[in-house]
């Protein structure tokens, strides 16, 4: 499942959830801090898991 990285508008605190793309496409995620919906997304690294040893 991809994490999302976002920064609250409203108090500054950055945050990461864990959510499909379906729930991502709905864009119901609020900052857990202070609940506040204004929240901007980050740019953050990609990663994968495998379950093969290289």
């Amino acid at each position: 499942m991809p994490e999302y990285e976002f920064v609250c508008d409203k108090c500054g605190k950055g945050f990461t959830l864990a959510m499909s793309i379906s729930e991502y496409e709905k864009n119901n995620f609020k900052c857990p801090a202070c609940k506040s919906p204004k929240v901007t997304r980050q740019i953050s690294i990609f990663q994968t898991k495998t379950s093969r040893k290289s």
